[in-house]
């Protein structure tokens, strides 16, 4: 099965989205575990310091990696997937 590179653009935003959610909670420490008084209006939960562009980083490699995995077992017919109409 040959990918599009809109298609495989596509899978591979989907991934990158689905792993930076997973990855998003790891490392956090929220102002209240810190102790770290917020005042008035402020989340207790907000995390001290999310560490962004490290999980940016890590999210990028992790999705990289699982469509590197599903673009071989796409192109080398490990998986048959159902072919969609094409004139949607």
């Amino acid at each position: 099965m040959q990918l599009t590179p809109f298609t495989a653009f596509a899978i591979y935003a989907t991934i990158w989205w689905t792993v930076l959610f997973a990855v998003l909670p790891f490392g956090v420490t929220s102002h209240a575990e810190a102790g770290i008084d917020k005042g008035d209006g402020g989340d207790p939960g907000a995390p001290v310091d999310p560490k962004l562009k490290k999980k940016f980083f890590t999210t990028t490699w992790i999705a990289a990696v699982v469509f590197a995995v599903l673009y071989a077992v796409l192109t080398f017919a490990h998986l048959k997937l159902p072919h969609l109409p094409s004139g949607l």
